[in-house]
């Protein structure tokens, strides 16, 4: 890591909170590097990082820390705290497009209950990557209205071994093979998942570790391993 969006990145994957890190302005670096770790192998996250302020900000931060002024420095610290962490957010808004943006505002309005209580709490269950797939498939959604084909994409993204099938002939109905045993865990990923992406009319008949058997197909013909449909 270098740059201070590397650490920002970081530390979200983490699931760390930003508030929680403190920029201080290094009192020993580089002039090569923006960030002054103690160890450059680092992997994790301290809560307190030191940065060269003069690496990429130097018209920001030339008079504020000069050597020779000793008054307020608690303040001056603070402030300086304040605008890296404003700075770091800019830099990682700067490779964002619309879309991406539109992203964001789907899983904030997530997190704050607007798609309601039941969708906050189980949106949790995923990791950050899994929310992201979420959002942008609710954004391909309300773009192309394709339910059924973004409820298999989701599906398929978080149970790999899943299948979806549609038997239309006499009624609208889904069958969901999970391919995974089933969990509480699982199983509340799943409900959020058929919550967001489940057309209305659709009924559903859910299969989690054992197929259903159909005609010449091996693996779903597992003797004491078919489920009855």
């Amino acid at each position: 890591m270098n740059y201070i969006w590397d650490l920002v990145i970081r530390a979200k994957r983490n699931g760390a909170d930003l508030r929680d890190i403190s920029f201080v302005p290094a009192r020993v670096y580089s002039p090569y590097m923006e960030l002054s770790h103690t160890n450059l192998n680092a992997s994790g996250v301290e809560r307190t990082i030191e940065v060269n302020p003069y690496y990429r900000f130097f018209d920001i931060f030339r008079d504020l820390f000069d050597i020779n002024n000793e008054e307020q420095v608690e303040l001056r610290e603070a402030l300086f705290d304040l605008v890296i962490h404003f700075l770091a957010n800019m830099d990682l808004m700067q490779g964002m497009n619309k879309r991406e943006y539109y992203i964001r505002f789907i899983l904030n309005d997530m997190h704050s209950g607007v798609y309601g209580e039941r969708i906050k709490r189980r949106l949790e269950l995923f990791g950050r990557e899994e929310q992201e797939v979420i959002a942008c498939n609710m954004l391909r959604l309300y773009d192309t209205g394709e339910a059924v084909h973004l409820l298999r994409d989701t599906l398929v993204r978080m149970f790999p071994r899943s299948t979806l099938y549609a038997n239309c002939e006499e009624k609208d109905e889904l069958l969901l093979y999970i391919g995974q045993a089933e969990r509480t865990e699982a199983k509340e990923k799943l409900e959020l998942i058929l919550e967001l992406f489940l057309p209305v009319r659709f009924d559903t008949e859910i299969y989690w570790g054992h197929h259903f058997g159909i005609l010449d197909v091996d693996y779903t013909m597992i003797q004491d391993g078919i489920a009855l449909y």
